[in-house]
């Protein structure tokens, strides 16, 4: 069976991330977070106290703690930078709160992307993030761009932080999704937007199992028609 590209792209709590996961297990693909790298690397950069001027400093942190994915026991994806496993970490507010600017740095951006695209030649993949289908798998066979109201996402993202035990507000998170929608489209460098050719998908109202079955009816179409070729 030929594998294909599924790059799924959006803003923050759009359901990229839980949705790219359940859809690369079911078609046995890789799933690569790249919404995680962005904040990992955050996560070095706050710790070590850098700025956004101090880009070579910041660059040389890559090579000192390289990123990587593992899974636990239980098979749930974790991230890893050098030998430390970060992944709930770097969901701290923190952490959020910051990792717009990283992301918006054209170096951080151009290392991670090459990162990301030397992985994506390993196979069939499903990846998210917010530049997927513009940037880094530009020939992705289905590019999915799932919105949300920010009322639905600041929710979505408030539900997750209480189950994990991060104290939050309610109010102050739709400010921050907000706030992250607007620097996250208006950056210079990748913005957040739909690619031409991708499917938009409201998942306002919608449940997960709903997404997934969508966008699992038109990869599997896209493969059907692969394999006939």
């Amino acid at each position: 069976m030929i594998p294909i590209q599924i790059a799924i792209d959006g803003p923050a709590s759009s359901g990229k991330s839980t949705v790219a996961k359940i859809i690369a297990k079911k078609l046995n693909y890789t799933y690569l977070d790249t919404g995680a790298m962005y904040r990992s690397m955050t996560y070095l950069i706050l710790r070590h106290q850098l700025t956004a001027e101090q880009i070579p400093e910041i660059i040389a942190l890559l090579d000192q703690f390289p990123l990587s994915f593992g899974h636990s026991n239980d098979g749930n994806q974790r991230v890893f930078v050098g030998d430390v496993d970060i992944t709930d970490i770097i969901r701290q507010n923190e952490v959020t709160k910051n990792v717009s600017w990283v992301a918006a740095i054209s170096e951080v951006r151009e290392k991670l992307v090459d990162l990301q695209k030397s992985i994506a030649l390993e196979g069939g993949i499903v990846m998210d993030g917010r530049d997927i289908g513009t940037v880094v798998l530009p020939k992705a066979e289905l590019k999915i761009f799932l919105i949300a109201s920010v009322e639905e996402r600041a929710k979505r993202r408030y539900k997750e932080n209480l189950e994990k035990g991060i104290p939050t507000d309610l109010e102050t998170l739709k400010e921050e999704i907000a706030q992250r929608d607007y620097k996250d489209s208006h950056r210079e460098v990748s913005p957040l937007k739909a690619a031409e050719d991708a499917i938009t998908l409201d998942t306002t109202g919608l449940s997960i199992d709903e997404v997934v079955d969508f966008i699992l009816q038109k990869a599997n179409k896209i493969i059907d028609s692969e394999n006939k070729m």
